[in-house]
């Protein structure tokens, strides 16, 4: 016992075993700034097509004429999309965290393969409309 404290010897095993669970969790708060991210710029689509709407009546054209094209919808399939990868990551923390604490971790890719293809499939609506757009 020194200056009041107890001191613990910590096993080299229970050592790596929490810094797995720190990397666990760093991992899942990057997911949610990811989500966050894309939820971001699904509201800023959303909003363009809310200001195009109005910079459209302040021009003096009818609302009717105008074309709005598909940037509220976009915009909500991207918030949708956002909110539903921090719902998958929080379930794929909770599976690594089951399976550290179990001792029998299994790395799986599917969840980024998804991510990654649902996010490259979004830029080519985006770039399709904005190609259509100009």
């Amino acid at each position: 016992m020194q200056g009041g404290y107890m001191e613990y010897e910590i096993s080299p095993a229970k050592r790596q075993n929490a810094s797995d669970h720190l990397a666990n969790e760093r991992t899942l708060l990057a997911w949610l700034r990811t989500g966050i991210g894309i939820m971001a710029f699904g509201f800023v689509v959303v909003k363009f097509s809310l200001f195009v709407r109005q910079l459209s009546v302040a021009l003096g054209r009818p609302a009717a004429v105008v074309h709005y094209g598909y940037s509220g919808p976009i915009g909500i399939v991207l918030v949708a999309f956002g909110a539903l990868s921090l719902l998958l990551s929080l379930l794929r923390y909770e599976k690594t965290k089951r399976q550290l604490l179990s001792g029998d971790y299994r790395h799986s890719s599917g969840f980024l393969y998804v991510l990654v293809g649902v996010v490259i499939a979004m830029s080519g609506v985006l770039i399709v409309y904005l190609v259509k757009t100009m």
